[in-house]
């Protein structure tokens, strides 16, 4: 802790380059830590994560601490970013205000069909809204490597029609809300202008995994250290896997 509190000025450096960029990720999970005022020792704190896009000339990765996963701990991560932020959709990035334009993961909305599809027959199956998923990152792999003008040019061509075919099964499909395929499509239909907004940004990823990375790279250490005694301890925690990282 002490260690960490002499580094603080280049973790904020870092946060503050962080924030000039014009495309980010971001993703938070939770950390428990015993004693903060007005808490029980068994209550969830989190762990907030912020990262430069892949294609980034500079990257970093920024942890930081919070006692809660409110909307008002995105707003003093990402208060001074005016730019494209890919997240999930938690709606506690719903306060970012309008200089932020959101951006869905894919990947999200693969892992809740895939979960439907693997409760069918107790299998993996394929089913329609799987195959589409699954033909999009097939698209995605052969234009990982390529300039964001042509892969945005080439998600225009190639890309849209098969999104325009899942939204199009979407519409169409029938399930009782709360059973996994129901909570499937909800969750993909409210964030439905967010995840078209892949095809505006040839910068960003169809995913937000490159930021679940970050985040496993946290929770693997987690399962050593359990937790923070104080929030003194878990705002160095986040200070040092910001400087490692």
């Amino acid at each position: 802790i002490k260690a960490a509190t002499i580094v603080q000025p280049l973790y904020t450096l870092l946060h503050e380059q962080l924030l000039t960029q014009p495309y980010l990720q971001g993703d938070e999970t939770p950390f428990q830590v015993l004693r903060e005022v007005g808490k029980t020792a068994q209550s969830k704190s989190y762990i907030w994560i912020a990262r430069s896009i892949r294609l980034a000339a500079h990257q970093v990765v920024y942890y930081t601490y919070s006692d809660n996963r409110a909307g008002k701990t995105a707003q003093q991560l990402y208060g001074d970013f005016t730019g494209v932020l890919q997240c999930d959709g938690y709606s506690g990035y719903n306060l970012l205000g309008a200089t932020v334009t959101r951006v869905g993961c894919w990947a999200h909305v693969r892992r809740k069909f895939f979960d439907d599809a693997c409760k069918i027959k107790g299998q993996p199956t394929i089913t329609p809204p799987v195959k589409l998923l699954d033909q999009m990152f097939h698209l995605e792999r052969g234009w990982r490597d390529l300039t964001p003008t042509k892969r945005k040019e080439l998600r225009q061509e190639q890309l849209k029609p098969v999104i325009k075919q899942f939204w199009q099964w979407c519409d169409q499909a029938v399930a009782t809300p709360k059973s996994r395929l129901g909570r499937a499509l909800t969750y993909a239909q409210n964030q439905r202008s967010m995840l078209n907004r892949v095809l505006d940004y040839g910068e960003i990823d169809l995913s937000n995994n490159a930021t679940e990375r970050n985040v496993k790279s946290f929770v693997i250490g987690r399962k050593n250290w359990l937790f923070a005694t104080s929030p003194a301890g878990a705002q160095a925690n986040a200070i040092w896997l910001t400087l490692i990282e």
